[in-house]
């Protein structure tokens, strides 16, 4: 089914994990897909990938916390596709391990600045060519950290995604006549190079880490990113034509509990 067909997506972080597996997913929705990312080698491999699979597709580098990046990454989507449908706000970095006290004040805002201003900016940015789209949605990675507490540490990730779920809600109520519909995805554990277990082995030095997520997941597993990208393409396409300002959680059943 190509839900997608004739609209043009911008996918940050798409080199890899969700927003590689959401570029796949958006492409084969029939949607001309531009990848973006600070990892020039691999966002050009999932353009290449995605154009030898028979998608149009697209790589430029944006680095999210650059302004200067965001606006040449927009006006270069609508020089190469004709316009801008689609914005699936998704680069992150994980949370740094420490409680609140120790933080330091460099690695707090390093995360805000991608987690959360870059999801700022994009909006910013993309919004005069998502309002001439007159059908366009933006797709907001959060978290289910964005909802919840957590374990106690990662206080900027948790600040972040907390921040990304209510501006979400805000930019849909600016945008809810204006023919941008704004929704939040709130991931759980999801198996990408940031929370597999080889990840979490070599940021903690302990398999402890990667039992009590699984324990802590009704479903006693971790996600697969085409799940999430799954979720993406139903907020992207008119079976969610009236969907705004929304969180969708792919999370297993952790905030059931």
């Amino acid at each position: 089914m190509e839900r997608l067909a004739g609209r043009v997506a911008l996918i940050t972080g798409a080199a890899s994990g969700i927003g590689y597996a959401t570029a796949q997913r958006l492409a084969a929705e029939g949607a001309a897909v531009m990848v973006t990312d600070v990892n020039d080698a691999g966002g050009q491999a999932v353009a290449g990938e995605l154009g030898t699979a028979g998608g149009r597709a697209a790589y430029l580098h944006l680095d999210v916390v650059s302004e200067q990046d965001w606006q040449q990454a927009v006006a270069g989507t609508v020089e190469r596709f004709g316009g801008l449908d689609i914005l699936v706000n998704n680069a992150g970095v994980h949370g740094e391990p420490e409680p609140i006290e120790e933080v330091s004040l460099a690695s707090w805002e390093h995360s805000i600045a991608i987690l959360q201003t870059g999801v700022f900016l994009g909006m910013k940015h993309a919004a005069p060519a998502l309002l001439r789209s007159g059908r366009a949605s933006v797709v907001n990675i959060s978290s289910i950290f964005g909802a919840s507490g957590g374990f106690g540490t990662s206080p900027a990730y948790h600040a972040a995604k907390g921040a990304v779920r209510v501006l979400t809600k805000n930019a849909a109520l600016r945008w809810a006549q204006r023919g941008i519909r704004v929704n939040s995805v709130h991931p759980g554990f999801i198996d990408t190079p940031l929370v597999n277990p080889g990840s979490l082995r070599q940021r903690s030095g302990s398999e402890q880490v990667y039992q009590a997520i699984l324990d802590v997941t009704p479903m006693g597993r971790l996600g697969r990113p085409a799940e999430v990208a799954a979720g993406v393409a139903y907020l992207a396409s008119d079976d969610a034509s009236f969907v705004t300002g929304s969180e969708l959680y792919i999370d297993g059943g952790y905030l059931a509990r």
